[in-house]
């Protein structure tokens, strides 16, 4: 294939990048990649502890895919045998471990997500468990001694720990060590991660120059502030937008995002071109252009882009009817009991809340309405023969007939 220019590329590759490591090492590698046009191998490691994907995992997806357009070999790499040993990446304590199995089948989860962003067609997908899991205890001596422990312990999240006198257990060192051998088995160019990962990923340099390899280099992407505008995006905080969140919830969700990370938002998560964005970010700025306007232009971006078009027009219009003119929605899900029922249990079966705890919590904080007023009992039962339009949070309807 016709490989783009070597400025074409880079313009592509740094786009909401935080850093490139070593730079001249890609130019290098561009240059090398279209005068023989070989394509570059290019590693992206995934841990399934968690299946479910949200906007802060489509930075780095969406940076595998360019490298994809751009023509070049990506390699999903499926951490199924790391996430048994669990990565300590920003943890204050040791995670969980997780089985093979329960990895096997969240790893099927996140690649159906990971969908919506990658072309699965042109994906190589590779699970480190068919080369780590044959490792003998000769070989993972070897591996342990080409590091040092004070390497280890500068790590941040270790060094804390350790002076913290909180707990390291030693299997916890063997995650960014197979995380490196597996630059080495796959004899990678570029290893892509958030910033999180700086460590981990500089470490697969080391390791392939360990076995006189090209090294490869880093590319590490920002994390995502979540809709709280404080903490990286994560399910454990709450401040989450999924990959698999309904057109309605995604659009409203976006809405609710701090004003001042718009823009990031606009960089990180769309399609719109950096010029486009630099053009919004001035009308911003000198007024031409409010806050709550060009938010909805990010909603529709983005439920368009997990969605269609058709999808993001409907979010936008229920969210009018809905959140602006507190409304009710035209198309709200009609349902009718057989019996008397708890709130709860009724709201479980019907998937306006995902766990009796989640339920709880809701009316807890007057979350939760009946015919426009606030629940304030956990244990209310639901009548037979009487209408109800019930409210959850602030976009979720169903209405018992």
């Amino acid at each position: 294939m016709k490989f783009k220019t070597l400025n074409e590329q880079m313009d592509i590759i740094k786009r909401g990048v935080d850093e490139i490591l070593p730079e001249d090492q890609l130019v290098q590698k561009i240059n090398k990649s279209i005068s023989t046009n070989i394509p570059l191998n290019i590693k992206l490691g995934c841990d399934p502890s968690k299946p479910d994907l949200h906007l802060g995992h489509s930075v780095v997806l969406k940076k595998m895919r360019d490298f994809q357009d751009l023509g070049h070999n990506v390699t999903l790499v499926i951490g199924d045998f790391t996430a048994m040993i669990g990565d300590p990446t920003g943890r204050n304590k040791t995670r969980p471990q997780v089985s093979l199995e329960e990895t096997k089948h969240n790893a099927k989860t996140y690649l159906e997500q990971a969908a919506k962003i990658l072309d699965i067609k042109k994906l190589k997908i590779v699970y480190n468990s068919d080369w780590l899991n044959n490792l003998d205890f000769a070989k993972i001596i070897e591996l342990n001694s080409k590091f040092t422990v004070a390497q280890f312990i500068e790590r941040d999240d270790f060094n804390k720990r350790y002076k913290n006198g909180e707990p390291i257990s030693l299997h916890e060192f063997m995650y960014p060590l197979a995380q490196a051998y597996d630059s080495v088995i796959l004899r990678s160019d570029i290893e892509l991660g958030g910033t999180d990962q700086k460590f981990n990923l500089l470490l697969g340099r080391s390791m392939q120059k360990e076995y006189d390899l090209n090294q490869q280099l880093i590319i590490t992407l920002p994390l995502l502030e979540g809709l709280d505008g404080k903490n990286k995006m994560s399910k454990s905080y709450d401040n989450y937008i999924a990959f698999n969140d309904t057109e309605i919830d995604m659009y409203g969700k976006t809405m609710s995002i701090p004003d001042d990370l718009i823009i990031k938002y606009f960089k990180l998560t769309t399609d719109v071109s950096l010029k486009e964005i630099k053009d919004l970010e001035l009308m911003l700025n000198t007024q031409k252009i409010n806050h709550r306007d060009l938010k909805r232009k990010l909603a529709r971006e983005i439920v368009s882009l997990y969605y269609d078009d058709k999808a993001a027009s409907m979010a936008e219009e229920h969210f009018d009817n809905v959140i602006v003119n507190k409304g009710i929605p035209n198309d709200i899900q009609e349902t009718s009991i057989a019996q008397e029922s708890l709130l709860i249990d009724f709201l479980l079966l019907n998937g306006l809340v995902s766990s009796k705890g989640e339920g709880k919590r809701l009316v807890k904080q007057s979350a939760i309405k009946i015919n426009d007023k606030v629940v304030k009992d956990i244990q209310l039962v639901l009548k037979l023969d009487t209408e109800y339009i019930i409210k959850v949070g602030k976009r979720r309807f169903i209405k018992i007939i």
